[in-house]
């Protein structure tokens, strides 16, 4: 079926390739300014009281906000890391791993030295959910048939759509103890930036909305649908918003 939204995505993108590039500088600034926001908006889902102002002040100024518990300052810091990570390797172009998969979780979850980068032991519960996840002895085998059926996606499908369907399975699978949230999040970003697009960011006040893609993936007959049009509007807008600085900058000039 046609998605408009996907459209409008690969017409965006070929439109910002076809104007000059910012320079180093103007990435670099654009791109802390965006894992600060995300950093504060992916934090926040998973409970964090931190404000935008309080996680800028950790991650650019080093300062500890008294009032705040120590693991909201280290969640902070290792998603932000986590995020410089997965921008250092995409670059690379290489299938997504377990091992880099590890890696990411492991930077996520720096303040919990026992469980990061290390499949769960025990049995979980996701809270509201409709979908309770697979025992331990299971995660192995199914994280290892997801990125399997992910390469087969990602021939078939819509980059954003083999993203969103790998991110709603990865968190129903719920391979570690903790960060999972976090940590899938920023794969599917990893993986929207390897496919040429721009990375997003699920704000803290959508919450809901992402909510409702997972019940509507488990209750619906799996049907990734809702997720993928959540995350082809936030591509959009980023998109746009990229375009709108570049073309204020040099008059939209082709390359």
């Amino acid at each position: 079926m046609k998605n408009m939204l996907i459209d409008k995505v690969d017409e965006l993108s070929a439109r910002l390739c076809a104007l000059r590039p910012l320079n180093a500088g103007e990435l670099k600034r654009l791109r802390e300014e965006f894992y600060i926001e995300n950093t504060y908006d992916t934090n926040a889902i998973e409970g964090s009281t931190l404000t935008l102002r309080e996680t800028a002040l950790i991650l650019q100024e080093d300062i500890t906000i008294s009032e705040k518990p120590l693991r909201m300052h280290l969640d902070a810091i290792g998603h932000r890391d986590a995020f410089k990570f997965i921008m250092d390797i995409a670059d690379e172009g290489e299938a997504l791993t377990e091992r880099r998969i590890k890696e990411i979780h492991t930077l996520v979850l720096m303040r919990d030295a026992d469980n990061r980068g290390v499949y769960r032991s025990v049995p979980v519960t996701i809270r509201g959910a409709k979908h309770t996840p697979p025992q331990p002895y299971l995660v192995g085998p199914q994280m290892t048939n997801l990125l399997a059926d992910y390469g087969e996606m990602k021939q078939s499908r819509h980059i954003i759509a083999a993203a969103a369907e790998f991110h709603l399975r990865f968190e129903g699978i719920h391979p570690f103890i903790d960060g999972n949230g976090r940590t899938g999040r920023l794969i599917m970003n990893l993986e929207l930036i390897k496919a040429g697009l721009l990375p997003v960011n699920i704000k803290y006040a959508d919450r809901s909305k992402y909510y409702d893609c997972f019940d509507a993936y488990y209750g619906d007959g799996h049907n990734p649908d809702a997720l993928t049009e959540l995350i082809a509007a936030y591509e959009i807008q980023e998109l746009e918003r990229r375009i709108e600085i570049i073309e204020n900058k040099n008059g939209g000039t082709p390359q």
